[in-house]
């Protein structure tokens, strides 16, 4: 069994790359829920959707997110009673949020309309929200604390993050499946995301690091930093303005001793030796995923290395 920590765009590339090297049935996905949002009464959650729609071939190529092909009627209509359009929700991921919505109603818990939600998509793999109660990601900036979606969306990232709280994450437990498919597992792969707002939130719920650190699984993560940039998203500014060195040994000095295996790019293969120097082994490829033959040879690298380890 191979179990992803998985949140956002990065996460659900390399899943689409996994989902095509090992069979279905092997992978788990532990999915960030610390970035769901109400949005028009409704309850969305963009990590969790982004690997349903990843796996089902559904997902918007261009943007990472959302459907292909989605329209877009029900926002431009809600405009005209002054709503605003800053998060932009197609009507198909509309008609997920409204299902998800009356789900939540009815008193079912976040994991069983995940994974209902899964097997609705077509997969046949098991993706588990990172827990059932609400935990929300807030963003420090200069001007004050916002949630995540105003930050990521409406702001457009141009905030110097201050610092990172997990509202509700003290009294969250991991949901149902969760510890078991951390303690279980053959290897336990950090995704190419943000390790602070993607990995973080779900690190963050009680007993999910205890059950990391203490895993005999193989503990493999993925750089989301190459050659100092960051592919897509916030990642690489917030390192700055938190502090850290942005650089693929910056994410690795944040996951040593939770990883037994750091994945770097060819760009940064220089870095190898320091990674080492934290107490665990590096292995450099190729980590760009430019296409689905890309993505599956990622996997493919990375599954293979972590199986020379142990």
């Amino acid at each position: 069994m191979i179990t992803v920590l998985a949140g956002g765009v990065g996460a659900s590339r390399f899943l689409q790359g996994l989902y095509q090297v090992v069979p279905h049935d092997t992978i788990k996905v532990i999915s960030n829920t610390g970035d769901d949002v109400e949005m028009f009464g409704l309850h969305v959650s963009p990590d969790t959707d982004i690997v349903l729609y990843a796996l089902a071939g559904a997902v918007n190529p261009e943007t990472g997110w959302g459907l292909t092909g989605d329209s877009f009627a029900v926002v431009d209509q809600l405009q005209r009673f002054g709503y605003e359009r800053w998060f932009n929700l197609g009507d198909k991921d509309l008609a997920m949020a409204i299902h998800r919505t009356r789900l939540i109603h009815e008193g079912v818990p976040m994991h069983e309309i995940v994974a209902g939600l899964a097997k609705d998509w077509g997969l046949d793999c098991a993706v588990i929200p990172m827990t059932n109660e609400p935990v929300r990601t807030m963003i420090t900036g200069p001007d004050g604390e916002l949630a995540f979606q105003e930050y990521m969306v409406r702001l457009r990232t141009d905030v110097d993050v201050r610092s990172i709280r997990f509202d509700g994450v003290e009294a969250a437990r991991p949901a149902p499946g969760v510890i078991d498919s951390l303690t279980a597992a053959e290897m336990v792969v950090l995704a190419p995301s943000n390790p602070f707002v993607s990995i973080g939130p779900i690190l963050a719920v009680p007993g999910i690091r205890d059950a990391l650190e203490g895993t005999e699984a193989v503990r493999v993560a993925i750089s989301p930093i190459i050659a100092g940039q960051v592919v897509k998203g916030p990642a690489a500014k917030m390192m700055a303005t938190l502090g850290y060195e942005v650089s693929a040994l910056g994410v690795a000095k944040i996951y040593a001793g939770l990883v037994d295996l750091f994945v770097l790019d060819e760009q940064d293969r220089e870095l190898a030796q320091s990674v080492e120097a934290l107490g665990m082994r590096a292995f450099v490829t190729d980590t760009m995923m430019t296409s689905m033959e890309r993505k599956a040879e990622l996997a493919r690298d990375v599954v293979a290395a972590a199986r020379t380890i142990r």
